[in-house]
């Protein structure tokens, strides 16, 4: 079997994205699990002017566009059976719209609580819940629930919590992953560095805590790996990378696999450069985890993780020209999509021919998009390198 850094070393430009009117940072992607003969595949872009883009995966050209107006989007996310797009917005809803239709009211509306700004998601595997973190107000910090199943007997296409979690962080929810296979267990980031496992299907909030594990930074990324999903990985907003074993729960083996503080210093880049993380990639054949991350002038670096370290397998160059802030990869086809800060949606495949275009140079947005995007944190490091 071919390992992912030989499909990833082998990975070549086909196609990148048309320009659109407004040129935005792509802050996430998506594609749509199902596959319907004669229909293209469809992907979603979380764009910093707070919509989501639907493109075609094959052309890459924009479909259509939803957006959360007044409020800005937040996160995006595919359902497993349909073509159904969540996201989370800031005006206290999580929104559902039809990939396939240029409607632009949702088809589904999930309502939050008064005052709750929702900056995080996720939908579990076989689509029945959704559970949203966010922002801190007041002295809340909450993880909210709801029944995602559409009811024929019920044709309101409003929805309102089945509960909510309120005791178990105490800053902004930044992320929430449901298991990929199990939908009762779900884990949750915040900014107050914690990073919690719960089991959805436990009567209450206490009981429901499996476990909490610690990085002492806020955390910008979370996943899921290992054999059955028992691991799960962090990021944080300051580079760290944090991976953690639920199989040693109820053991004397260390919890902790691994615990970088500032990936930056630890990872030997050789000649090359590494200013931050983007995410990890799980590879459940070969069973074993990668770390993305790049560069700001726009190359991309797989890097192997083990519990020795993080190290620097290959890279990707020649395509973006700025900071890289979202991937999505393919297992079917060993496919990859990229999205940066210079607007361009990327798709790479193994073994194409590499298609040639003209790099965009880093765009210059409005400050209010930069109080949203994340901002990779550079002083520390910069400062440690000095001494």
């Amino acid at each position: 079997m071919e390992k992912i850094e030989e499909q990833f070393a082998n990975l070549h430009i086909v196609k990148c994205s048309s320009g659109t009117k407004e040129p935005t940072y792509l802050l996430g992607i998506d594609t749509s699990k199902t596959v319907q003969a004669g229909t293209e595949n469809l992907v979603a872009v979380l764009c910093s002017n707070g919509s989501i883009r639907i493109y075609d995966k094959e052309r890459l050209n924009v479909l259509r566009e939803f957006s959360g107006y007044p409020g800005l989007l937040n996160g995006v996310r595919f359902a497993n059976s349909c073509d159904s797009v969540y996201s989370a917005c800031t005006d206290g809803t999580v929104k559902c719209w039809d990939a396939r239709v240029a409607r632009e009211k949702p088809v589904q509306l999930f309502k939050g609580y008064p005052s709750n700004i929702f900056i995080s998601f996720d939908i579990n595997c076989n689509d029945h819940i959704i559970c949203a973190g966010t922002e801190k107000v007041d002295d809340d910090a909450l993880l909210v629930f709801w029944d995602a199943r559409m009811n024929s007997q019920d044709l309101s296409t409003t929805k309102d919590p089945l509960g909510v979690y309120s005791e178990t962080h105490s800053d902004d929810v930044t992320q929430v992953r449901f298991h990929p296979s199990n939908p009762n267990m779900v884990v949750s980031g915040s900014s107050d560095g914690l990073v919690n496992v719960f089991d959805v299907n436990v009567d209450n909030e206490e009981d429901a805590l499996v476990t909490t594990c610690n990085s002492i930074s806020s955390v910008s990324c979370i996943g899921w790996s290992g054999k059955g999903y028992k691991q799960i990985y962090c990021m944080t907003h300051d580079e760290g990378f944090y991976w953690w074993d639920l199989n040693h729960l109820d053991t004397d083996e260390p919890v902790t696999r691994l615990n970088i503080q500032d990936v930056r210093e630890a990872v030997n880049m050789k000649e090359d450069s590494l200013d931050y993380l983007i995410g990890g990639l799980y590879h459940e054949k070969t069973d074993t985890l990668h770390v993305i991350g790049g560069t700001n002038t726009g190359r991309i670096h797989l890097m192997n993780c083990s519990t020795s370290g993080l190290t620097h397998v290959t890279s990707l160059q020649g395509g973006h020209a700025a900071t890289v802030r979202s991937f999505c990869w393919n297992v079917q086809d060993d496919s990859l999509l990229t999205g940066g800060e210079d607007a361009q949606l990327l798709l790479w495949k193994p073994g194409a021919i590499e298609k040639t275009f003209t790099k965009k140079e880093s765009m210059k947005i409005a400050s209010s998009v930069h109080q949203r995007v994340r901002v990779h944190s550079n002083d520390s490091y910069k400062r440690r390198k000095k001494q």
